[in-house]
């Protein structure tokens, strides 16, 4: 099954943090030849302006991201040795 990875364009979260964001994520597929297993796009503004940056993995919304904690985000994801770090006030079930 593939892994929808989607990121917040709107002019906030771009503004915000999700413009170097979006270069990490990229290079994170990359660095782990995922392209055949996610499905990366970016997507105008979610809504959730005062929460954001804003990044959704399948069903999962990840508040503040930034790309500094974006790569932990990932590594939880789609697993490692820290496949159990905990992702603390950022995410939303």
């Amino acid at each position: 099954m593939e892994t929808e990875i989607t990121i917040c364009l709107g002019s906030s979260c771009y503004t915000r943090g999700n413009r170097e964001t979006l270069e990490v994520i990229r290079h994170f597929i990359a660095a782990h030849q995922l392209q055949a297993k996610v499905f990366f796009h970016g997507d105008l503004c979610t809504g959730r302006c005062s929460q954001g940056p804003i990044l959704r993995i399948n069903d999962r919304v990840y508040e503040w991201v930034t790309p500094d904690n974006v790569v932990d985000i990932l590594m939880s994801v789609f697993g490692s040795e820290d496949s159990m770090t905990s992702m603390g006030d950022n995410t939303v079930v």
